[in-house]
């Protein structure tokens, strides 16, 4: 019971957090999919917004070993070890966040030759071009959260997560439609909202850094802040396989984004529609998955090896009762989610079908990305990369690809694929969650942050 409490309130504010991280994405296209050309705009930001994340939060993902190493330390009682890692993973961020930015401007000019709807391609390459100047601020915002959480501290990023959604909301409305005296950008309005959004949850969360550190007197400012090779190391080899299986994630999704844009504005615009919300159901089951990593980790620290498993096992738990739910409501309701995206007849019926086929594998992505967590808190990024790799990328694009043109199933068949792809993630990574306390006692956890 005591396990369940503490669960719930980690795990609660951290899904209210990723539903608010997402609802962002869900102003963006709402408020684009209302200007006249809406399958064009909503087919823009999508293009724009999966390359943007392809990429930068590739870099982002990097400092994901925080919530092993922070999370074990603070178990075990090292308070200085957490501010230590903590101070390096911002050095590291420091370094990738540009090399993102680089490698985004590189790959614009190639999406000429990728057989995209040049209309929506007119307005997706500007979109992303504001776009990136956020990658910066969101990684450090990344950096920022993974430290606090891994703390217990989670009620600044809550905060910084719901008040940037007005913040948004505002930006849009301003910069889209032209309101306060700016002028109206269009779908590159929306773009400048995110990064004023981005920025701003950075700044308070930088703030919060600093005013718990003085409440708490946790010694974050006597700690040394020197650069450390060894410990930077360690944030890569933890941070690489779990950036790595972002990015294989991500990029399917991204490769279906390209893909899909060969067969016009209207089934990109579903395909959008679909994408988000998947993404929003998907993000309760990555908050409980961040609380997941948090409680495992602090638990192996602290030596308590039969409550890092109950907090898997209990995570997991949580997350497949959040799924069922909106498996139930996708199956129910496509057609009325589809319709607060975009007017357009067209644009509703493609977006309901794909919501269909997102209703099937709900159970498996919620399973999935919990287990990883779990796996995460107890220092195994590689798993989870590997399962990845084999689901997504030798069955699930491949598949849907097959489907989408050789079988001329079109969007519809390729989401088909993601869904086999997710199944067998889903169903990898359970079984290893379920093999994993049984090799809790053979590992030093308390020693892996030295």
């Amino acid at each position: 019971m005591s396990e369940f409490r503490s669960m719930m309130r980690l795990a609660v504010p951290l899904a209210l957090t990723e539903l608010s991280w997402v609802s962002m994405g869900f102003v963006d296209t709402v408020m684009v999919g209302r200007l006249p050309y809406s399958a064009v705009a909503i087919g823009a930001v999508s293009l724009g917004s999966v390359i943007f994340y392809t990429i930068g939060l590739f870099g982002s993902g990097m400092t994901l070993g925080l919530d092993t190493l922070v999370s074990q330390a603070y178990g075990a009682g090292k308070l200085e070890e957490c501010h230590r890692w903590f101070f390096n993973a911002l050095y590291l961020t420091l370094i990738l966040a540009p090399a993102m930015m680089l490698l985004i401007f590189a790959v614009v000019p190639a999406l000429k030759y990728c057989g995209i709807d040049a209309q929506v391609l007119s307005y997706a390459v500007p979109f992303l071009k504001l776009l990136v100047w956020s990658t910066l601020p969101l990684a450090l915002y990344f950096t920022f959260r993974r430290y606090l959480q891994s703390m217990n501290i989670v009620g600044p990023v809550v905060f910084a997560a719901v008040s940037a959604n007005v913040v948004n909301l505002l930006g849009n409305w301003a910069l889209v439609y032209g309101h306060l005296g700016f002028p109206a950008l269009g779908v590159k309005g929306s773009a400048c909202s995110t990064l004023i959004s981005r920025s701003y949850m950075m700044t308070v969360l930088a703030v919060a850094a600093v005013y718990y550190d003085r409440k708490r007197g946790s010694g974050l400012w006597r700690a040394s802040r020197r650069l450390e090779m060894n410990r930077i190391r360690r944030l890569v080899r933890l941070g690489l396989p779990a950036s790595a299986q972002f990015a294989l994630e991500i990029g399917a999704f991204s490769v279906a984004t390209v893909l899909i844009a060969r067969l016009g504005a209207v089934p990109l615009a579903g395909h959008q529609i679909a994408q988000n919300t998947a993404g929003l159901t998907f993000m309760v089951p990555l908050g409980i998955s961040a609380a997941a990593a948090v409680r495992v980790g602090q638990a192996l620290g602290a030596g308590d090896f039969d409550r890092a498993a109950r907090a898997g096992w209990m995570a997991i738990a949580f997350g497949e009762a959040f799924m069922f739910c909106s498996a139930v409501v996708l199956f129910i309701f496509p057609r009325a989610i589809a319709r607060i995206y975009s007017p357009q007849p067209e644009v509703i019926s493609m977006g309901a079908k794909l919501l269909l086929v997102a209703a099937i594998f709900q159970l498996f992505d919620g399973l999935q990305v919990v287990a990883t967590g779990s796996l995460r808190g107890a220092g195994n990024t590689r798993t989870p990369m590997l399962a990845h790799l084999l689901g997504y990328w030798i069955i699930g694009v491949p598949l849907g690809a097959t489907l989408c043109f050789k079988f001329g199933l079109g969007a519809v068949g390729f989401w088909v694929g993601l869904c086999v792809a997710l199944i067998t993630i889903g169903i990898i990574l359970l079984v290893m969650w379920r093999k994993a306390p049984a090799d809790f006692a053979r590992r030093p956890f308390a020693a892996t942050f030295h």
